[in-house]
């Protein structure tokens, strides 16, 4: 559920946004068909799709999802950041469906909407972004390839953004070592170059990465993260994102 656009951050998340080993997930089963599911992290940098939202600071997150065995669920997701007017939080609001839809074959739609409830100044920050990705898996190996949309929107300067991606991972065999590739391309506002202040509205953002499990539910990761445009230092510059995380 929302693994690659959000939890990526591990992330994001997530990723968010630049991919991030993810967490698995601890559920809470009953006899309703409903589960509980959450996670917490602390992360060197807050990377979203290759931009750091934490001025190239530590960030804590986590979030919790309540999914349904149809394949509904709605969750929550927040992270520390360092926003200027954007204040120092965000929250991410989602719901969506996730199953499979043929054999080998499964896919995840929803609804995003990111929250700022520190903003300052009165200023529209939150907007919404529908997404949807298809996965599969050859043994080992894992890929995802998905797209999530904003239309235009007061908080987006009245335009739109389209972001594409594509995650692979692979579990190396008999170890807890997982390891994690992404290729993301933005087209708008909130393209890498765009907000390093340039005229161009596209841009490319990319990881690997490495994760290890340890103690069934904390998990280990490190990935190195760049993005297309100028370098800004503990903004758009090329980084090595460390991340500790536990499933509960």
């Amino acid at each position: 559920m929302l693994t690659s656009i959000r939890g990526l951050c591990a992330a994001t998340a997530l990723a968010g946004a630049a991919f991030l080993a993810t967490p698995a997930m601890a559920e809470d089963e009953n006899t309703s068909g409903f589960s509980i599911s959450g996670n917490a992290a602390v992360v060197t940098d807050y990377r979203f799709r290759g931009v750091s939202l934490s001025g190239g600071d530590a960030a804590i997150q986590g979030g919790i999802d309540v999914a349904h065995d149809s394949g509904f669920y709605v969750g929550t997701w927040g992270s520390s950041i360092d926003g200027g007017a954007y204040g120092s939080t965000e929250l991410d609001i989602y719901g969506g469906w996730s199953g499979d839809v043929a054999s080998g074959l499964s896919a995840d739609v929803g609804l995003l909407y990111y929250y700022y409830p520190g903003g300052v100044g009165g200023a529209d920050l939150d907007y919404f972004e529908p997404y949807a990705s298809v996965s599969t898996a050859f043994g080992p190996l894992g890929a995802t390839v998905g797209v999530a949309y904003a239309w235009s929107q007061d908080s987006l300067g009245n335009d739109d953004n389209l972001y594409l991606y594509t995650d692979l991972s692979a579990a190396i065999p008999n170890s807890p070592i997982s390891l994690s590739a992404h290729l993301g391309y933005t087209d708008g506002v909130l393209a890498p170059p765009f907000l390093a202040g340039t005229t161009d509205e596209t841009g490319l953002d990319w990881s690997i990465g490495a994760s290890a499990t340890v103690l069934e539910k904390l998990t280990v990761g490190v990935s190195y993260i760049g993005v297309e445009g100028p370098s800004i230092n503990g903004f758009t510059d090329d980084a090595v994102v460390g991340t500790l995380s536990v499933a509960f």
